[in-house]
């Protein structure tokens, strides 16, 4: 904003009048004097200003003065460590949170003067926690500011984020973290390190919030050592391409112990979580991305353990339901892709599939069926087959954890040869791992429904919650199995000598054919329907309607889990 003042104005008055101004604009006021070509007076916009003469209704100098002091905190560290931020393509903590929550989202803001008196001033000591409202939800929240100490902890910093998650478990309120930190401040241990009340219980916070209020973090920079251990304490973690990292030591770190001449992205970066260790749930373009999924991501979930996940109106599936039975192939073994039977069932745009680089072979995702949230576990026939190996168990058990923490029903669909066998997934830990799958299924006390899509062989019908697992519902489309193994494997297993002892290869070939029709008849869908091992067969065309059905009927189903501490699984 340019003003310009008759040329008899004093600079007093010059001053005053900028002052004013600049209380109401959202800009730079200029005061020029007269016709001259430069200002007078330059108010900056950030900048509070000074008290103006005589004036009864504007702040007084000692609220000027504390305001001045708020404004340069909310300024940051230097302004050369702001540009490096833009030269990373980075936002200042600040104006990321206004990218979160808008111009009037952030209700609260504590601790802001933490290491204000200090000899070397440290603004809000790098980390900002408050309550904001996110896509009309209120949350708790913490933020490091970078251009601080590298956005590292120390003591005040430590308090903060402590109160703030022991504040959640009061409220019963998501905890959003927005990570950009390179870890505790070394050179300042003995004040928060091995403390009571130090970073070490951070982890203990997260352990007893996790279940209770949904812990969301996202990932801006280089994680370290304990600054590492938030992103994956939290139930859903996003990393952002090109900026964010976590690993347990820093590169050089790595070297000076390992020898290991490595880059921070080869060591810990998205693709490294996203696709190997399966510690990132998604992978952001940027930082309006990561906003974004995020806000998709809050939409299924309660505000804690106490509540119902929220419903909206339901929408029609983006692929007519009438399509399902020419997904689905008629021969056991032949590929396709889930994502096209999901698609036709579920509501239209409202899958959101976490991890989906890891553990290909099962499907995990959020979406809704006529409004209603659900968590999908489904077999990926696509991706070898769709049998179950180490890594895809571990990531079902965990999202079936979840959904079981937050009341969301699972939805199961079936088309599996079963848990992977062979010396490289011993190694990997199949049994363990499957363990863990078949335990969270067990232990989930969440509306369940399993759909039997085609083969559901060996095990894999146990950790897709099949009969014998206490779903509500097993449903079967037409070209479900259910048996130990498939045809061919039985067929070998049982009858290779007699076979092998029938000289004619034509003779030979079919008697294995009569035999393996014989098996396959008695693992038919139809089978086990007459045996009443399920609960239905259903026209593909009607699987959606049936689903909507069954989980609006069992919507407040009640179960009951024997007394006990907790289990010794996961």
């Amino acid at each position: 904003m340019k003003v310009r003042i008759a040329r008899e104005a004093s600079e007093e008055e010059a001053r005053a009048i900028a002052a004013a101004l600049a209380r109401h604009a959202v800009e730079e006021v200029e005061v020029y004097v007269g016709d001259a070509d430069e200002p007078a007076v330059v108010h900056d916009a950030q900048h509070v200003g000074d008290a103006v003469p005589n004036d009864d209704i504007g702040p007084t100098e000692r609220e000027i003065a504390l305001l001045e002091e708020i404004a340069a905190i909310e300024q940051g560290g230097h302004e050369k460590y702001k540009q490096r931020l833009a030269d990373q393509g980075k936002l200042f903590v600040r104006d990321r949170m206004d990218l979160w929550f808008g111009d009037d989202g952030l209700l609260f803001e504590d601790g802001k003067f933490a290491e204000f008196d200090a000899e070397d001033r440290l603004p809000a000591d790098g980390m900002i926690t408050g309550a904001a409202e996110f896509e009309g939800r209120d949350v708790h929240f913490m933020a490091n500011d970078f251009t601080v100490k590298a956005g590292s902890m120390a003591a005040k910093g430590v308090e903060k984020f402590l109160r703030m998650q022991q504040r959640a478990l009061k409220t019963g309120k998501p905890v959003l973290y927005l990570m950009d930190s390179s870890g505790g401040r070394i050179d300042q241990q003995t004040g928060f390190f091995a403390n009571r009340e130090g970073i070490g219980k951070y982890y203990y916070n997260h352990s007893m919030l996790s279940g209770r209020v949904p812990q969301i973090c996202v990932l801006y920079g280089p994680c370290i050592a304990g600054a590492a251990y938030t992103p994956v304490f939290a139930d859903f973690t996003v990393m952002v391409e090109g900026m964010s990292a976590m690993a347990i030591a820093s590169p050089r770190m790595v070297k000076m112990v390992t020898g290991e001449d490595i880059d921070m992205q080869d060591l810990g970066g998205p693709q490294i979580h996203a696709r190997h260790s399966g510690s990132a749930d998604l992978v952001a373009r940027d930082e309006e991305h990561a906003r974004e999924l995020v806000s998709q991501l809050v939409t299924y979930l309660p505000d804690n353990a106490d509540q119902d996940p929220p419903q909206t109106e339901g929408t029609a599936p983006a692929a007519a339901p009438a399509g399902i039975d020419r997904v689905v192939p008629e021969e056991p073994n032949k590929g396709y892709d889930m994502h096209d039977l999901i698609e036709r069932v579920v509501d239209a745009d409202s899958v959101l599939e976490l991890q989906p680089n890891y553990g290909g072979e099962i499907i995990t995702a959020f979406a809704r069926i006529d409004g209603r949230p659900v968590g999908i576990v489904a077999n990926q026939p696509a991706q070898r087959a769709g049998a179950i190996f180490p890594d895809a168990a571990e990531k079902a058990a965990e999202f079936i954890w979840k959904c079981d923490a937050f009341s969301i029903p699972l939805l199961y669909l079936c088309d599996t040869p079963g848990f992977m066998a062979g010396s490289d997934v011993e190694k990997e830990g199949i049994l363990e791992q499957g363990k863990k799958m078949i335990y969270a299924t067990s232990s989930a006390t969440v509306p369940k429904q399993s759909v039997v899509v085609r083969k559901a062989y060996g095990a894999g019908i146990y950790a897709m919650s099949g009969p014998a697992y206490d779903p509500e519902s097993v449903i079967g489309l037409p070209a479900g199995e259910i048996g130990i193994m498939g045809p061919e494997a039985a067929i070998n297993a049982v009858y290779a000598n007699k076979l092998n002892a029938i000289d004619d290869p034509e003779e030979r070939a079919e008697r294995e054919a009569e035999l393996r029709e014989e098996y396959r008849e008695d693992i038919d869908i139809h089978r086990m329907a007459s045996e009443v091992v399920v609960d239905e067969i259903v026209p593909p065309a009607s699987l959606r309607e049936e689903l909507a059905n069954r989980f609006a009927f069992y919507e407040t189903v009640e179960k009951d889990l024997p007394s006990k501490k907790h289990g010794t699984v996961l």
